[in-house]
């Protein structure tokens, strides 16, 4: 089985670079299921209805969130019927949606877990006390466990993935939008990336308009939330290969496109 887990989708040309790559990814690189982060695909910060639909047509399978997942409240009645919409599972108790699914695919049950992380964002539930409890709760009955960790720190989402090493398929972050190139296979099995990186404008800080991320960083001052829609795209992800006798990781490929 071959599984493509894309970054974080920013934005309108984000949407439209998903839409775009996404099928052809699936036919050359013969890609069984596509989990994507979503959370930045309404211009930069949280998702609609309108941009879920988008990423499902451009060929995600499941979409999973991270801290901006509730900038848009029409998402909260969404998320409650939604089966392959994710919002982190460490929220407290009582937060509308589900924090992991499983997908069945041909003879396979595959468990997608979203978590956030806590060191730089807002205070969470713990993600290693989740992960576990989750995993545990569904090991069971899934062939593959994949792991999206929307956190700001590589050093949490380093030692969320030795931490779940062995007991899971695969763990990739998101959040940063930016790529890290320390793709492989920990000690004991699990695929591992410390960020997938982002679909979105490739000349810009993070997706964001350049120029007004310099004005805020020297004037200290907050300004207008400008998201570029034209330029050179970055599409951006890796690609998990699985044994189908086993289920367990063999092999994890980043992706990376430029538009030129």
């Amino acid at each position: 089985m071959r599984i493509l887990m894309v970054g974080d989708v920013f934005g309108r040309a984000g949407r439209r670079a998903f839409v775009e790559y996404t099928p052809k990814l699936r036919r050359e690189k013969n890609i069984d299921i596509v989990v994507v982060n979503g959370e930045n695909s309404a211009h930069g910060k949280g998702l609609t209805v309108s941009t879920f639909n988008e990423l499902l047509q451009g060929g995600a399978d499941i979409i999973t969130t991270g801290n901006h997942v509730w900038s848009n409240r029409e998402i909260y009645e969404l998320i409650d019927r939604e089966p392959y919409l994710l919002r982190p599972a460490n929220f407290p108790e009582g937060t509308p949606g589900k924090g992991f699914c499983i997908y069945q695919h041909r003879a396979k049950n595959i468990g997608v877990i979203n978590l956030q992380g806590r060191s730089f964002m807002s205070m969470m539930d713990c993600p290693f006390t989740c992960a576990n409890e989750i995993v545990k709760k569904i090991s069971s009955e899934c062939n593959i466990i994949l792991i999206d960790f929307h956190a700001e720190a590589t050093s949490e989402k380093i030692a969320l993935g030795y931490f779940l090493d062995g007991k899971v398929t695969a763990v990739v972050g998101t959040h940063t939008h930016v790529q890290t190139a320390d793709e492989r296979l920990l000690p004991k099995g699990t695929a591992y990336i410390t960020d997938l990186g982002m679909v979105g404008i490739f000349d810009s800080v993070i997706g964001l308009d350049i120029d007004m991320v310099i004005e805020k960083f020297i004037s200290c001052r907050q300004n207008k939330f400008v998201v570029p829609e034209t330029g050179k795209i970055i599409y951006s992800g890796a690609i998990i290969d699985i044994d189908d006798k086993t289920n367990k990781a063999t092999k994890i490929e980043r992706v990376r496109l430029i538009d030129k």
